[in-house]
């Protein structure tokens, strides 16, 4: 039965989760051909029996939505419907998926070997499959898994497969078909491909809302999608994508289905196969193109190890419970149902509220494995740290992090020091271990030039930053405390709320922070300080206590290349930029000034080289109006209110104490 609550205020550390079963277990003991070619007979929705595409399409292109469009695009346009609608069918061959049962055994043999060579362990918690089995026969499902690596889509279906569970129809972008064969491939396994953006192209929209909304409807098959839209390369999750969400919620909308059934799922990796290849991408390397040779040329990880996979499968949310009191159906009853319309206001924040709230379930569930405690710590120890003082360090963030209700997967009853050597041992291409101290690797080269040095060593810092961010979700809130309290301009509660609030807008693109809810972020954050004895709350006051002085210390530290990063770009802003700045010039040239700053010692922060990290900043001072955009043509501009801009640089770095938010409730 799907649960209705996404969010609760209750201590973290309390919740229970379930336990893990290690699928690549038994895989390791039979025959990977017997596995592939066994009975596969899933239970559907309903008891129904599996459309054929040829059915499905021709659903589609009769649909009463897509001849109105159709009729309206060629009143419009002025060209005949019959052509329209040609344009029509060639979109949805282009897009539709062809599953095949006869693809999905060949992937279910050769995953077999690959997942096996590369991973120790892929493990599922057994419960939430039994839970997922039980929605997909009740209601349509969507399937809603957290996106770190290509490896995603493959790992949700061989999980599904192996489970005899419906397999998925999975929203993947367009750059797939330049894959010769391996694109066809993913189709015949359950892709449907579409463009990253559609413009205004009404007919296009058409086609592929009506596609998915008539595999919803019907409950062929559990509809698969990335919230986030795209692989986060930091690790850490993204803003949510509300156009996809908007279109699986619809039909529940307008009465065409009881109930949806939201899924959502976290994939956790001890080590990321694109690592390295993200950071690059981070510090401006173009992302390689797609395609079937760079697949091939890409066998040579497979003679690495990336240890294991957890793969969490949450409570299915229902629809209809979340909209109760929220969403007035009638409104869809007011015109015919086939017209399409635009979502009202209540329905796009109930949408957008949604997405944030499944993203921080997705988080709540993603299991942390000891390294990324060991990064979190080598992040504030650029230089190196002794092996033994990272070894305690590391059991005293364990305890942290577990009384702050990470989901953390602890080898047993190994030695703390056990355990981070073998992390170390793991993640041999960012750390070297000499003389008794641990450091961030890096490439060196006789002949590189300053720049040359700077950006390999940048690439080691960034990869190893992921692995830290991979945490920051569980630390988040008591560190924007910790910082609230540094950059306030008194102990007084009121005062550091108004600090907390302000950094907490200024970094809402950075980190999922749920719209509306900052006194709930505060309390829960002043409620994670005082357990663990950081904080004393006073009634007018907020205390640092004597143990919670290298706490909050730490917490700071965790947040500090952020605030560093975006002081550098509104410094970027303030002496760089006279007044205009074309948009498209901004990461080049931002990341340019970085690079100065870096070389000449004025600061030390790489992350502020991250074009993540950048677009975050001008989103922040796009959105409190430091900068303005202007559109001619093709052509963005960026206006620069310089005062504005050093306003936020000095207060970001405690000069200046943060304006009061209006009607803060304490």
């Amino acid at each position: 039965m799907a649960s209705k609550t996404l969010y609760s205020q209750r201590d973290p550390s309390l919740k229970k989760r379930d336990d893990f079963e290690d699928i690549l277990e038994e895989r390791r003991n039979s025959s990977d051909l017997r596995y592939a070619l066994r009975c596969y007979t899933p239970v559907l929705y309903k008891g129904m029996t599996p459309c054929k595409t040829t059915i499905l399409k021709t659903i589609v292109l009769q649909s009463d939505q897509l001849h109105h469009v159709i009729n309206q695009v060629a009143k419009e346009t002025g060209e005949a419907s019959d052509i329209i609608q040609e344009e029509a069918v060639n979109i949805l061959e282009e897009m539709a998926h062809r599953l095949q049962l006869s693809t999905i055994r060949f992937f279910a043999f050769t995953l077999s070997k690959a997942f096996k060579t590369l991973f120790q362990s892929v493990r599922v918690n057994e419960e939430g499959i039994q839970r997922l089995q039980q929605a997909i026969q009740e209601h349509p499902v969507v399937l809603l898994p957290s996106h770190r690596s290509y490896i995603d889509f493959l790992i949700m279906s061989y999980i599904l497969y192996t489970y005899d569970l419906a397999l998925p129809v999975i929203a993947a972008g367009m750059d797939f078909l330049g894959m010769k064969f391996i694109g066809e491939m993913l189709r015949m396994s359950g892709a449907f491909f579409i463009r990253r953006s559609f413009g205004g192209d009404k007919l296009y929209w058409a086609v592929f809302s009506e596609y998915v909304k008539t595999m919803l409807r019907n409950g062929y098959a559990p509809i698969e999608f990335f919230l986030e839209g795209t692989r986060s390369r930091t690790c850490k999750s993204l803003t949510p994508k509300l156009g996809l969400l908007n279109i699986v919620m619809e039909p529940f909308f307008k009465g065409e289905v009881f109930d949806v059934s939201l899924v959502p799922i976290s994939i956790s990796y001890e080590r990321v196969l694109e690592e390295t290849l993200y950071a690059r991408e981070l510090l401006g390397v173009p992302k390689p193109k797609e395609s079937t040779s760079g697949l091939l040329k890409a066998r040579r990880i497979l003679s690495e190890d990336y240890g294991s996979i957890h793969v969490y499968f949450g409570q299915p949310v229902s629809v209809r419970s979340l909209a109760q009191g929220r969403i007035n159906r009638s409104q869809y009853n007011l015109v015919p149902r086939y017209i399409p319309r635009k979502p009202s206001e209540e329905t796009q924040g109930f949408v957008n509220d949604t997405a944030f709230k499944l993203v921080r379930k997705q988080e709540e569930n993603m299991v942390l494995r000891p390294w990324v405690l060991i990064a979190a710590i080598l992040m504030q120890n650029l230089d190196g740290i002794d092996s033994v003082l990272l070894t305690e360090q590391t059991a005293w963030l364990r305890g942290l992090a577990q009384a702050f209700g990470a989901f953390l997967d602890w080898p047993g009853q190994e030695p703390v020091g056990k355990v981070v050597s073998s992390s170390l041992s793991l993640h041999h291409g960012l750390v070297r271990v000499a003389g008794g101290r641990v450091q961030l690797a890096q490439e060196l080269q006789e002949t590189a030039s300053p720049k040359e040095a700077l950006f390999n060593h940048a690439v080691c810092v960034l990869s190893c930053a992921s692995y830290r961010n991979q945490i920051l979700h569980v630390f988040l809130r008591p560190a924007l405390l910790a910082l609230a309290m540094d950059t306030a301009a008194t102990s007084r509660k009121d005062d550091v709320y108004s600090s907390f609030v302000y950094l907490r807008n200024v970094f809402s693109n950075e980190f999922i922070l749920c719209p509306g809810a900052m006194v709930q972020d505060f309390e829960e954050a002043c409620y994670l300080l005082m357990k663990c004895g950081a904080v004393q709350i006073l009634k007018q006051d907020i205390v640092v206590t004597e143990r919670g002085q290298p706490i909050l210390s730490f917490l700071s530290g965790m947040l500090e290349p952020f605030l560093q990063g975006y002081q550098v770009v509104c410094r970027y802003f303030s002496e760089e930029v006279s007044e205009d700045l074309a948009e498209k010039q901004y990461i080049p040239s931002v990341r340019s000034f970085a690079v100065k700053c870096i070389l000449s010692d004025s600061i030390r922060c790489y992350e502020a080289l991250s074009s993540d990290l950048q677009k975050n900043a001008l989103a922040a001072l796009l959105r409190m109006n430091a900068l303005r955009k202007v559109k001619v043509a093709d052509q963005a501009t960026l206006k620069v209110n310089k005062m504005a801009v050093k306003m936020l640089e000095d207060t970001l770095g405690g000069k200046v104490p943060a304006q009061k938010p209006v009607l803060a409730r304490l």
